[in-house]
C-alpha cells in the first residue's frame, strides 16, 4: 500500500532513460529507481535538498546500475544510511537485500509499500516493484512496446507480460525509457485500423514535439493499443500470421512472432 503523499518524479539520463525519483510531502527523504548514472542524480539531490534513502534495482544492466557506487560514496560523505534492493538471481555487487517474487519493500521513511514480480526475459532475474498505485517495471513493459530479449525466452517474456497486463487497470506505469513514438510506428504497422492506437500516437507526437514526458502510462491504456499485451486479440494473431507465414497456435507463440517482427523493424 501506499498513500496520496509520495511525488514520483523523472530524472532523465543518457538519451532516453528515466531514473524515478520517489520523494515524500512530509520528509527530505528520497528513493531512486535504477539509477544509471550518479551524476544527474546527484544535482537532483543537491537542487531539491533531498537526502538519499534507499535505491531501488530492476535488473543488472549498466544504465541501470551504473551509478550506484558513486551514489553509495556521495551518501557515506554525507552520513546517509543507503539501502540497495535488487534482483536475488542477478550479480549486483552492491545489493543490500535480494529480492524475489512476492517479497516486499517497506520504504518505512516514505511511508511507501512495494511488492515484488519476477519479471523474466529482457534479462534472466529482471523485477518489478508495484503497490495499488504504480509499477517501476524497468525494461521489461514500455508504453506500446516491450523489452528487447537479451536473456529470457518468449514464452518467459510473455508469461512477464501478463503479469503486468493483470494489474489494476490504473496503475501508472514508469518504465525505465522514452521509447513511445518508436514503438508505436510498430503498433500502427501491426495493428493498423486501431483506433484508440492512431489517437494515442496522435496525442503522443504532439508531447514529444513539445518535448514532453510519455511517461507515466497506465495498464488499461496499454491493453488498448500495445500489440504486445494484446497477443490474444484476433487483429494481432492475423499480423502474427501474416509476418510470419504460419498459425501460432497459442498467445505466447503470437508474441513470439510478433517481437522478431519488431527486432527487425
Amino acid at each position: 500500500m501506499t498513500n496520496s503523499h509520495q511525488i514520483v518524479t523523472a530524472i532523465n539520463a543518457f538519451n532516453d532513460n528515466y531514473i524515478w525519483a520517489i520523494s515524500s510531502q512530509n520528509n527530505d527523504k528520497i528513493a531512486l529507481v535504477d539509477p544509471g548514472d550518479a551524476v544527474v542524480c546527484i544535482k537532483y539531490l543537491q537542487e531539491n535538498n533531498l537526502a538519499l534513502s534507499a535505491i531501488l534495482i530492476t535488473h543488472h544492466h549498466s544504465d541501470h546500475v551504473g551509478g550506484i557506487e558513486k551514489l553509495l560514496e556521495y551518501s557515506k560523505d554525507k552520513a546517509w544510511p543507503v539501502t540497495v534492493y535488487g534482483p536475488a538471481t542477478e550479480k549486483i555487487a552492491q545489493l543490500d537485500i535480494t529480492l524475489k517474487e512476492n517479497d516486499t519493500v517497506d520504504l518505512t521513511e516514505l511511508d511507501c509499500q512495494f511488492t515484488v514480480l519476477d519479471l523474466p526475459g529482457h534479462t534472466k532475474g529482471h523485477i518489478a516493484y508495484y503497490n495499488d498505485k504504480m509499477v517501476f517495471c524497468g525494461d521489461t513493459l514500455f508504453s506500446g512496446g516491450c523489452g528487447r530479449l537479451f536473456e529470457g525466452t518468449p514464452q518467459q517474456m510473455h508469461h512477464s507480460l501478463t503479469k503486468l497486463a493483470n494489474l489494476a487497470t490504473d496503475t501508472l506505469i514508469y518504465c525505465a525509457h522514452e521509447y513511445t513514438q518508436a514503438n508505436l510506428a510498430f503498433a500502427l504497422a501491426v495493428e493498423p485500423n486501431n483506433t484508440d492506437l492512431h489517437n494515442y500516437a496522435e496525442q503522443v507526437k504532439v508531447k514529444r514535439q513539445q518535448n514532453q514526458a510519455t511517461i507515466p502510462t497506465n495498464i488499461a491504456l496499454e491493453l488498448q493499443i500495445n500489440p504486445f499485451l494484446r497477443c490474444h486479440e484476433e487483429s494481432i494473431k492475423l499480423a502474427a500470421q501474416t509476418y510470419s507465414n504460419q498459425n501460432q497456435p497459442n498467445d505466447s507463440e503470437v508474441f513470439s512472432a510478433i517481437r522478431a517482427w519488431k527486432d527487425n523493424f
